[in-house]
């Protein structure tokens, strides 16, 4: 870092004060980063240590202000590809240091100036570790963040917005976040380094994706079985979806509690189920297909975000190392017997994976796309792409 930057970095730190508000009054001063404004949220915490921009772009953390436990975030700046939505949705960001200035050689534009253009609220030069403890022992609270050049905070009326948030029980974000018009992606894989994103010319099996909250690398992963993607808004109904012929429906991830979400998308599921198709779901998707079924959701206290939970593969006894983000779980209790449980959490015991036993519908609690994160449940692509070439076999003859 040269001394003009230097003395630049100073004045953003003199001139940009922020704060944050809990809705228990308690209060953690920082510097103002990012867009200069307020918003409120659930705040949470990530612990993965690299993939900062898909983790701010995912669109399942619509409503929540996202923590991060690894100090030196920004570090690699930002490019157009890893967004993983076109919009971002999360409420706001907080890091532990100083944004440094990025050495990627893919870098376009730096985090600081990324946040400001997508209107994300930040704060850094905060206690991160205090408040992940915070969060580790009084559960996920309602937050207001706030950035403002003149300083001046009116904590009344901050602690008053943060309380009149209702918070993300009860509340649909899937129908915020999801495309209003059907539409096909375009055939890209995942990049690699030596073709970038590469686009697939020929395509064998049609999937039709319910969109919560899609995250852009999943269809990416689609593409890499040379699959056509029709992505669907959430609350098509399972006639429309069936007129585009699909061989295999796949439940995206997305936010909010999925109870709220599965007051249109239950009847959905389980028209779909009966015909017969694949299914699989990721994250949302697995909660809604678990309610699809008969069983029932709930919110938990601190959520599992991050790229380094340890999950039981229960048909093989393997440990996997997965990439999660996700607040509410699938109950343990009173699942219908037709479910069988595939997957176990080491953290916490809670259910990571579920089939049903007479049909080739299966969901999994994390993100196997590890868009960031371990490469260890990639499997599952493979898994459901298997079905759906034996289900269009099938509808052949």
């Amino acid at each position: 870092m040269n001394k003009k930057q230097k003395v630049n970095s100073k004045k953003k730190s003199i001139f940009n004060p922020g704060i944050l508000v809990l809705e228990n009054k308690s209060i953690f001063n920082g510097i103002g980063i990012g867009y200069e404004g307020t918003a409120t949220g659930e705040v949470c915490f990530n612990t993965s240590i690299t993939g900062y921009q898909e983790i701010i772009s995912d669109p399942s953390y619509a409503g929540q202000i996202i923590n991060f436990t690894f100090p030196h975030i920004g570090n690699v700046g930002t490019n157009k590809q890893d967004n993983e939505s076109e919009k971002v949705w999360t409420r706001g960001v907080i890091f532990n240091s100083e944004i440094t200035n990025p050495s990627n050689y893919r870098s376009l534009i730096e985090l600081d100036l990324w946040l400001k253009k997508n209107k994300i609220v930040g704060l850094t030069g905060l206690d991160t570790r205090s408040l992940t403890n915070f969060i580790r022992d009084k559960g996920a609270p309602r937050g207001t963040i706030s950035h403002k050049k003149k300083g001046v905070f009116p904590l009344k009326k901050l602690i008053n917005t943060t309380l009149s948030w209702p918070g993300l029980n009860g509340l649909d974000l899937a129908k915020t976040v999801s495309t209003e018009n059907k539409f096909t992606w375009k055939g890209l894989q995942t990049w690699t380094k030596e073709d970038g994103f590469k686009k697939i010319k020929k395509k064998k099996f049609r999937i039709v994706a319910i969109d919560y909250g899609i995250k852009t690398n999943i269809l990416r992963y689609f593409s890499n079985f040379y699959c056509d993607v029709v992505v669907v808004p959430c609350d098509s109904s399972a006639e429309y979806i069936m007129t585009l012929k699909p061989s295999g429906i796949f439940l995206s991830n997305g936010p909010g509690d999925p109870a709220a979400t599965g007051v249109y998308a239950i009847k959905i599921i389980k028209n779909l189920i009966k015909k017969g198709l694949p299914i699989f779901g990721i994250c949302l998707g697995h909660q809604l297909l678990a309610l699809a079924l008969g069983g029932k959701t709930k919110k938990m206290k601190l959520g599992h975000r991050g790229a380094n939970h340890p999950v039981k593969n229960l048909k093989n006894n393997k440990v996997e190392i997965t990439s999660q983000n996700h607040g509410f779980e699938v109950t343990k209790n009173n699942l219908p017997s037709k479910i069988e449980i595939t997957h176990r959490s080491l953290f916490d015991n809670s259910i990571e994976g579920i089939k049903l036993k007479n049909k080739p519908v299966f969901s999994v609690q994390y993100h196997p796309e590890s868009n960031p994160g371990p490469q260890d449940s990639h499997y599952l692509f493979n898994n459901f792409i298997m079905e759906v070439k034996k289900y269009a076999k099938k509808k052949r003859h």
